[in-house]
C-alpha cells in the first residue's frame, strides 16, 4: 500500500473467494474468518464510503471520514490476514495503516486539504 492520501476515500481491495488455495480449504474454521464476514463488511465500505457527489458536502465531517477508513480496514484484514498467523500480513499492515489514519480524523490531527480544482 503506499502513502495514504487524505484528500479521497482509500478503496478497499479484496481477495476473491475463488483465489482460496487447497490448503486454505483445509483449516479448521475456527482458525479461519467467517466465510460471510468479508462480503459483509464489503457492503459496510460501500455504504460508508463518500463517493464523488457527496464528496464535497461530506469532505469535513470528521466521523464520516473516520468511519470509511475503519470499514476499509476491517475489509483488508478479512482480505489479506488469517486471524491464526502469528507474524504480520500485508493485510494486517494495511489495517493498522487504516485505523492510524481513522484515529487522526477522530483526534483532529489532519483535515481535508481542499480540492485543487477550486485552488485551495
Amino acid at each position: 500500500m503506499g502513502p495514504l492520501r487524505f484528500d479521497r476515500p482509500v478503496a478497499a481491495t479484496s481477495v476473491p473467494a475463488e483465489t482460496a488455495s487447497p490448503s486454505e480449504a483445509s483449516i479448521p474454521s475456527h482458525r479461519t474468518w467467517p466465510p460471510e464476514a468479508l462480503p459483509l463488511a464489503e457492503r459496510l465500505h460501500r455504504q460508508l464510503s463518500i463517493g464523488d457527489r457527496d464528496w464535497h458536502a461530506l469532505k469535513h465531517q470528521r466521523s464520516r471520514r473516520a468511519a470509511e477508513q475503519v470499514a476499509a480496514a476491517l475489509v483488508q484484514l478479512l482480505a489479506a490476514d488469517q486471524p491464526a498467523a502469528g507474524a504480520a500480513s500485508e493485510g494486517r499492515r494495511s489495517a493498522i495503516a487504516l485505523l492510524e489514519n481513522a484515529q487522526a480524523w477522530l483526534r483532529a490531527k489532519i483535515s481535508d486539504p481542499g480540492c485543487p480544482a477550486h485552488g485551495r
